[in-house]
């Protein structure tokens, strides 16, 4: 999966839709789901047909996501969910999403027990979908609302009451893949393409740097992809990945920026001002979805501290 990913990435290729699903679901699935479950979704999942959301940060429950506020209150044959997911990418287009929601009530001091995962059909009565478009206009992200969604008894992902763990067991996953210091490299692909013949000095020495760091950030990252095969949860190795990758994906597109000296044109005929412009705008987000820099630093020194 890992190397698929990387050709896809660096192609530029429309993966939005199903990259959650095989890249955190599938395998969240294969660890805590049930045999059930594995057969409805999987197979749907390993063919690119069946797509999955996160459903994880809230309005006020995002780097402190142990204090989600979406209640699952028990009922005849399952779960009745109420409350508000934000930062839902590709929630719009999606078939189900993952929902980290508060199965019991929160005790003093403990507020990583009592949270459990359900599958949601992002479809279902009482699941409304609304936009969170990025500057440029373009929608990827989305704000999901549940009112009294009914969740069966075996839409349940893992233990009840074990949604912490298994939430945080994901991240190793979501956070160390090449989609976290690959998204970039279209642009500097085509600023390549553009400049031909005729590279200087200069570019050769901004090409030079950009391409170190990328095998370095590289290795880190399939480094955690081998440990994952084998069984291991590398939390802190994947957040060094993603820390590293996502500002270097940032350090990118200025370092093309000052070497293009060209002005932004996302209407531009020529499709590396075209990329260039929208990394721009969409940049910003790197560092902050998949958690903040600072939050990775935090998890990354105390685990070392540790």
């Amino acid at each position: 999966r890992f190397v698929v990913a990387e050709e896809l990435l660096a192609a530029g290729a429309p993966i939005g839709a199903h990259f959650v699903a095989d890249r955190q679901t599938a395998p969240a699935l294969l660890h805590f789901g049930t045999e059930e479950q594995r057969q409805r979704f999987l197979p749907g999942i390993a063919a690119g047909e069946l797509y999955f959301s996160l459903g994880m940060s809230e309005p006020d429950s995002g780097s402190d996501l142990a204090s989600v506020r979406t209640r699952a209150t028990r009922g005849e044959g399952g779960w009745t969910v109420t409350g508000t997911k934000v930062w839902t990418s590709e929630a719009h287009n999606n078939h189900f999403f993952a929902v980290l929601c508060r199965t019991s009530p929160m005790e003093e001091g403990r507020k990583h027990a009592g949270l459990s995962q359900l599958v949601v059909d992002l479809h279902a009565p009482g699941v409304t979908v609304s936009p969170i478009p990025y500057l440029d206009g373009s929608h990827h992200f989305n704000e999901v609302a549940l009112e009294d969604v009914f969740v069966p008894d075996d839409m349940v992902l893992g233990e009840l009451g074990s949604g912490w763990q298994q939430v945080t067991s994901e991240l190793a996953y979501e956070r160390s893949g090449p989609d976290r210091w690959l998204s970039t490299f279209p642009v500097l692909r085509e600023w390549l393409r553009e400049r031909g013949a005729g590279v200087s000095d200069a570019d050769a020495v901004v090409l030079g740097r950009l391409a170190a760091r990328f095998r370095a950030i590289r290795h880190l990252s399939l480094s955690v992809a081998r440990a994952l095969d084998d069984g291991d949860a590398p939390v802190i190795e994947a957040a060094l990945v993603k820390e590293v990758g996502t500002r270097f994906e940032q350090d990118l597109v200025e370092a093309l920026r000052d070497a293009a000296e060209t002005e932004l044109d996302q209407g531009s005929g020529s499709l590396f001002p075209a990329l260039l412009a929208e990394a721009v705008l969409t940049s910003p987000s790197y560092t902050l979805r998949g958690g903040t820099t600072e939050v990775l630093r935090s998890v990354a020194a105390k685990g070392l501290a540790a």
